[in-house]
């Protein structure tokens, strides 16, 4: 796997807490333009530079793009961020309550995306897709990292270990309680050769991040008569994390109505599928376990042994209850486009289930999380994942390394 030391844009040390923001696609503009308040160095002014104009603007739009590079080059002018004197990779290490994962900032190559070596599980949209296409190349920069992670290599492992007792680079918990530690390794020769032995990663979140730095670099070529593979444009900014450090979340699902059976008849055709219990936990504890919450009580789940054809799709279980339950049962047969089905991201707890079901009624699915392991075999099968099958926590801080070309 190749990766690459580059001459990027930090912020200025004491800035760095300001700068760096979330990714650009958890939060929609009123929470981007809440985020920013009192903070005139933060990325969110240029990532969703739309909060620069009224309530209602096209988020799309000419002037949109044009605010985002103006934006950027102000956060040059103002030194909040400042170039590195030669090329650098970074460690970057999260801590959320006791989980701590460390992971390596660096860039890896278009390339490599395009040959599938760098493996995606998700479809993404075009609309997605193009905005950032859009604002990469208006600006000429990644501010947001694609987040990837490998099957753990010792080599890696011991060079981060011993720069992690060093003195970092910025060190500051943002005020969702997530600590973020960063260190500078200049060169990083030693490195790259370790990640030599890495035969693939996997895009763990931002497929649509990805998808747009490939695009870009193609625009880059298609008007550079000299290009020659070299270019800064034909690499992208990701944080690659060893994958016995990630942590999944699980993406809980709830549907408003019981498709117009009685209380009775619903479990009735549950329990005909799955084993059922009641009084169950709310947070199911294994794989092939699912607790749904109806009418102020928790039931257990346990689903259907599974096929020993199917494939690594047809086996998660989120597929399971898909195929047996919401479909049959519930008349969901598109979850990506129904009204009457939502997604809710484990971060929100169980707690967030109850409420919504109590409130409004229907019925609540609370899901084990998907392994990593089930990922990777997901990729590496060519396969796609079902819609909101995983929620990564703690998410990637924009802007603490930028990539420019």
């Amino acid at each position: 796997m190749r990766i690459r030391a580059f001459k990027g844009l930090v912020p200025k040390p004491e800035l760095a807490a300001e700068v760096a923001c979330v990714p650009y696609d958890v939060v929609n503009t009123a929470e981007s333009a809440a985020l920013v308040a009192g903070k005139p160095h933060s990325l969110l002014h240029v990532d969703r530079a739309e909060i620069a104009f009224p309530a209602g603007t096209d988020i799309y739009s000419d002037q949109v793009y044009a605010k985002a590079l103006e934006m950027f080059q102000k956060l040059q002018r103002d030194g909040a961020l400042v170039r590195e004197t030669g090329p650098c990779i970074y460690v970057y290490r999260q801590q959320m309550g006791a989980h701590v994962q460390h992971g390596i900032v660096a860039l890896v190559n278009v390339e490599d995306y395009d040959a599938g070596l760098i493996k995606k599980h998700e479809k993404t949209r075009r609309d997605k897709e193009d905005d950032r296409t859009r604002l990469i190349d208006t600006i000429s920069a990644n501010t947001g990292p694609v987040f990837l992670t490998y099957r753990d290599a010792p080599a890696v492992t011991a060079l981060v270990s011993a720069k992690t007792g060093e003195k970092p680079l910025h060190d500051f918990t943002a005020p969702d309680g997530i600590r973020h530690t960063f260190w500078r390794v200049a060169g990083g020769a030693e490195w790259i050769a370790a990640f030599g032995a890495v035969p693939v990663t996997y895009i763990a979140d931002g497929h649509h991040r990805a998808a747009s730095a490939a695009r870009v670099a193609r625009l880059r070529r298609s008007r550079n008569a000299r290009h020659d593979g070299t270019e800064d444009y034909n690499w992208f900014l990701a944080v690659l994390f060893p994958a016995s450090e990630l942590k999944i979340l699980p993406y809980n699902r709830i549907v408003t109505d019981l498709n117009g059976l009685t209380p009775g008849a619903f479990l009735a055709g549950v329990k005909a599928v799955f084993g059922l219990e009641e009084n169950a936990k709310p947070a199911p504890d294994a794989v092939g376990r699912v607790s749904m919450y109806l009418g102020g009580k928790w039931y257990g789940l346990r689903c259907p042994a599974a096929d020993p054809k199917a494939g690594p799709v047809d086996r998660l279980d989120v597929s399971v209850l898909q195929n047996l339950l919401l479909a049959p049962i519930l008349g969901i047969d598109d979850p990506r486009t129904s009204k009457r089905a939502d997604f809710v991201g484990g971060i929100r707890g169980t707690d967030e289930l109850t409420r919504r079901v109590d409130a409004d009624g229907g019925v609540a699915f609370s899901m084990y999380p998907t392994t990593v392991a089930q990922l990777m075999d997901i990729a590496d099968a060519g396969e796609i994942m079902p819609p909101k099958s995983t929620w990564f926590e703690p998410k990637l801080r924009s802007g603490l390394a930028i990539h420019t070309f």
